[in-house]
């Protein structure tokens, strides 16, 4: 497996892009701005799109890549996600007021793509790869993903905030190579980030304690300009670990 970073940024800004991971040449875990970085070429082999929640950050793109490239899709593009983030699509973004109802077309037999819900627990298995939801605390019902195949695994949180339940359900996997976990704010936005339910450098480190795995760590989804202080505040509280800090452009492979 190897996992492309297409965008891992809190917003936008120079050469920052919001969240999205390309799986291999065929699979997104979430669709934010980042998937702007794909080649026509490269869109047209995505099969599948797994999102972690309703954001705008994480949800942006999947409307532009379906329109560039309608023509091309032979089989419908199948996006995963909890019911209630699908409902949030239907409502609000595929509305034909917003944007074409591409579920319904060229026609409602033979759409540009089809939702597919999946519920925490459940896996779906594409060529090898395994791909199961995780629960997670966001502001808006969210999940994050576990990914495993021969090869190797790991996991990717979305975007989270204290709790007991991800670590809990990682701790039942019997393997964790390496995770991708979230740290939206600087320390001293604490107060924001329980408010917005997002971790902060110290924060993360003490939710790290319940994790029984010793995987690799990436941090991601920093906010815009505070990148450096995050980093340094990360490197200050989480001892121990090989720590790393998620950069567009790169890939991590097993």
């Amino acid at each position: 497996m190897r996992l492309r970073v297409l965008g891992c940024s809190g917003g936008i800004g120079g050469d920052r892009r919001t969240t999205s991971l390309a799986l291999d040449h065929d699979v997104l875990i979430d669709a934010g701005s980042g998937v702007g970085n794909l080649s026509l070429e490269e869109m047209s082999h995505i099969r599948h799109i797994f999102i972690t929640h309703s954001h705008l950050d994480h949800i942006a793109f999947i409307p532009m890549l379906l329109d560039s490239i309608f023509d091309v899709i032979s089989t419908p593009i199948i996006i995963h996600g909890q019911a209630v983030t699908l409902a949030a699509l239907r409502a609000h973004i595929f509305n034909n007021v917003i944007w074409p109802d591409f579920s319904v077309l060229p026609t409602a037999d033979n759409p540009v793509f089809r939702y597919e819900e999946m519920a925490v627990g459940d896996v779906v298995e594409i060529d090898g790869r395994r791909i199961s939801m995780l629960p997670v605390i966001h502001s808006v019902p969210a999940v994050g993903y576990y990914v495993e195949s021969d090869a190797g695994a790991f996991a990717f949180s979305g975007d989270t905030s204290v709790n007991d339940i991800l670590w809990s359900a990682l701790n039942e996997r019997p393997r964790l190579d390496f995770i991708i976990v979230e740290t939206a704010f600087e320390d001293k936005d604490e107060a924001l980030g329980k408010l917005a339910k997002h971790y902060t450098p110290q924060v993360l480190a003490r939710d790290l304690k319940k994790l029984q795995h010793h995987p690799k760590i990436y941090i991601t989804h920093n906010k815009p300009g505070v990148e450096s202080i995050i980093a340094e505040e990360c490197r200050q509280h989480i001892q121990g670990y090989d720590l790393n800090f998620l950069s567009g452009g790169e890939t991590i492979a097993l």
